[in-house]
């Protein structure tokens, strides 16, 4: 079966950089995948994704090393299955609140007797291998997102879930459930102190701490801090301040629109 690059970066004691699509189109997931991403994560939560442009982003993908992730709506068993079954080799699962939240993905996500998969795995065969069956529940990454004040009252109980192997902080979620103003970055001191919080509990764990970010210097200061998966932006973001670089330069160039009489 194709190893998961995710796996081998973090056995090393690497962090993955990951990015972030959010425009449903194959061409551009493929064209993100080309530049040199440890993991691209395609979502189904928000935005304008849906399933059919997901499987075609996820074959555009396939096209690199980049490792194909996809964070799913909710914690709901169809969706995980036909997503692993998809070609996806991790999924992000938003919401998770307690420990029988927990138990529920890693079941979903597992073939038994470690869980309760339903055997399909179609394009995941292609993907992974004609082994796949065998060996997918060691390779397959799960993270549970971490971002309500619920989750953090059941932090411990969530992050010794046998199965569960990485936790995925949303920072805006969990800043507003704590009270606090929305941000991914500069966060207020209570959200702040739970990242930190988290961040600690996961390494006391073993479960691996990743991160929503919004530019390099908040990524990179973070895996300084010990997160090794840090997601920067995504495509959409991307291309608009891209354009946004372009325009200002040709605005502070281009000559003055000349004034008329009116």
């Amino acid at each position: 079966m194709r190893a998961n690059r995710l796996r081998a970066l973090w056995q090393s004691g690497g962090a993955a950089v990951n990015g972030w699509l959010a425009i449903p189109d194959a061409f551009s997931a493929e064209t993100m995948a080309h530049q040199g991403w440890d993991s691209l994560t395609i979502d189904l939560q928000h935005g304008v994704v849906d399933y059919a442009a997901m499987v075609g982003m996820l074959q555009a993908i396939s096209t690199t090393p980049t490792v194909p992730m996809v964070r799913v709506p909710w914690l709901e068993p169809g969706i995980l299955m036909k997503t692993l079954d998809a070609g996806a080799y991790a999924v992000i699962c938003p919401m998770v609140n307690s420990r029988e939240d927990a138990e529920k993905l890693v079941a979903y996500t597992h073939y038994a007797p470690r869980g309760t998969r339903s055997f399909g795995p179609i394009r995941s065969l292609l993907y992974g291998g004609a082994d796949y069956p065998t060996h997918a529940n060691d390779t397959i990454v799960t993270f549970a997102m971490i971002e309500t004040a619920k989750a953090l009252d059941n932090l411990d109980a969530i992050l010794s879930t046998e199965g569960l192997d990485a936790i995925y902080i949303g920072p805006s979620d969990l800043s507003l459930s704590l009270g606090c103003k929305p941000s991914m970055d500069e966060l207020e001191p209570k959200a702040a102190e739970a990242v930190e919080h988290i961040l600690a509990r996961a390494k006391a764990h073993g479960v691996v701490a990743g991160i929503h970010n919004s530019a390099p210097a908040a990524a990179l200061a973070r895996i300084a801090k010990g997160f090794q998966f840090v997601t920067i932006s995504s495509d959409a973001r991307l291309m608009a301040a891209g354009a946004q670089q372009v325009m200002a330069e040709m605005r502070k160039g281009l000559p003055a629109a000349p004034v008329g009489p009116y």
